[in-house]
Order: structure tokens, then C-alpha cells, then sequence
């Protein structure tokens, strides 16, 4: 991306004027979460980009936090980013995919926010991060939290299993990434609202009907600004992967994979 995020591009305004927004903040944030290149991005950014709501992207301190972010930290971090991004009275959609992990703390830090849980085909996630590279065995680097990329465990890697994520194929590393997150949510106890990208396509009014009922936003302008979902998305698994790709993404993630649905 070449332009920064509207919280990073509001701060050095406010870092310009030497003080933060003082105005009065809404603490009815909504928090979308996942697994990444599970449609995080376009929901938040759909959410967003409505009439009294502000896109934050992912927040880097809070990113860089999780999982060890206590309910007070999330709260402090957030506080301020709101107040040094100039969202006022607007409500605030962050949406870090780690969120996932960190859930009653969530709750804890701000009892008014709606939970949405992006989730997609874990077949289809599969496809999209190998062609990212992120979890590539060749991928070298680290992401803008320092998180190293390629077979370096990162912290939802089991204790114990460190060896067997570094030795796995990497179709079976991004398949581990999806089942981890997704089953952090599962696990919580924390009620969400779940919203499938295949559903915003097959199904669109009836998802974006949905979203608003659980956000109180007119539903003609959600449905608009989820109208963008793409259709060749879904199902790309069938093109993308190989069979010893599909076994591996099956023998990590199968049994979720059914449990939800995307077994066929």
C-alpha cells in the first residue's frame, strides 16, 4: 500500500498541532478478526466506510501486543489511537486478524463493541497465502510488527509442535495459520458475528441484512459497500491447488474444514 493508514495519517496530522482530538469518544467499536486473507480487510473497509463509522486498518501496537495484551493495554492503546486519529464521535473498525486470539480481553476493554469474525473457506485461505509467500519456507523478512515471515513459528504455533511447523510443507504452514485462528475464536466463549465471504457473495442481501441488524446501519448502504466482494474468490481452491497440497491442507484442517461446512 502506498498511503498510510487513516489512524497513522490523522496522528502526524494531530503531532503536527501538538495535541490529540478531545472529543467525546464512542466506545461501541467494532473489532473484525480472522484468519488473514480471509476477507478481513474488505469487511472492515465495507464497515467503515459508512456514514459514522472509521476505518483504523490494523493497529500496529495493538498487533505487536498479542497475545500478551492485557484488557487495560488494549483499552489504553486504542484510546489513544482514536484520540490521535481524529475519529471523534465516529465509531472505530479495527481490524488486526490476531484480535482473534486476544477476545475477552476485548470484551473486557470495551463491553459495547460488536465481535465480527471474517470466515472463509479454509481451502480458499490456503490459496491466497501461498501466493502471499508470508509462511513460503523461501520467504525471508519480517512483517511491520517484526514478526518474522517463512517457517519461523509465530506465537499461535502450539507449544511443543515448533519443529513440526518448521519441517511442514508450506501448504500445511497456512493451512495451520487457519486453523488456529479460527478455532482461537471458536474456543473463546465470546459470542461474534460471523460473516462468510462466500455467503457475501452467494447470498448478499441476506448477509448484509445481517451485519446491519448486529451493527443498527441502514441496510441499503451496507449492502453497497459490501457489493465489491469478488465472486472468483470463492472456490479458487479447486484451480489453485495441487492434490499433495489439498492432502496436506486436509490433514491439518480437515475435521474443521467438515465441522464447518467446507468439507465437500
Amino acid at each position: 500500500m502506498t498511503s498510510l493508514p487513516l489512524y497513522l495519517r490523522a496522528v502526524k496530522r494531530s503531532a503536527l498541532s501538538g495535541r490529540p482530538s478531545l472529543g467525546r469518544l464512542d466506545d461501541r467499536l467494532v473489532f473484525v478478526f480472522g484468519s488473514p486473507r480471509s476477507g478481513t480487510t474488505f469487511l472492515a473497509g465495507a464497515i467503515g466506510s459508512l456514514g459514522g463509522f472509521a476505518d483504523l486498518g490494523e493497529v500496529n501496537p495493538l498487533k505487536a501486543a498479542i497475545p500478551d495484551v492485557s484488557a487495560r493495554e488494549i483499552r489504553t492503546i486504542l484510546d489513544r489511537v482514536r484520540r490521535y486519529g481524529l475519529v471523534g464521535s465516529r465509531r472505530a473498525v479495527e481490524q488486526t486478524p490476531e484480535t482473534a486470539f486476544v477476545l475477552p480481553a476485548v470484551v473486557e476493554a470495551f463491553p459495547q463493541a460488536t465481535l465480527v469474525h471474517a470466515l472463509r473457506d479454509g481451502r480458499d485461505v490456503v490459496s491466497s497465502l501461498l501466493e502471499r509467500g508470508w509462511l513460503s519456507a523461501e520467504r525471508g523478512g519480517a512483517d511491520d510488527t517484526g514478526a518474522a515471515y517463512g517457517t519461523h513459528p509465530r506465537f499461535w504455533v502450539e507449544p511443543g509442535h515448533e519443529d513440526e511447523f518448521r519441517s511442514a510443507s508450506d501448504a500445511r504452514r497456512c493451512a495451520w495459520a487457519w486453523r488456529s485462528h479460527v478455532s482461537a475464536v471458536r474456543e473463546s466463549g465470546v459470542p461474534v458475528v460471523e460473516v462468510r465471504y462466500e455467503r457475501l457473495v452467494t447470498e448478499p442481501a441476506a448477509a448484509a441484512a445481517d451485519l446491519s441488524a448486529a451493527l443498527d446501519t441502514p441496510v441499503d448502504a451496507m449492502a453497497a459497500s459490501l457489493a465489491d466482494a469478488h465472486a472468483s474468490s470463492v472456490g479458487r481452491w479447486r484451480r489453485d491447488l495441487t492434490a499433495e497440497q489439498l492432502a496436506n491442507v486436509e490433514a491439518e484442517a480437515g475435521s474443521l474444514l467438515a465441522e464447518l461446512g467446507y468439507g465437500s
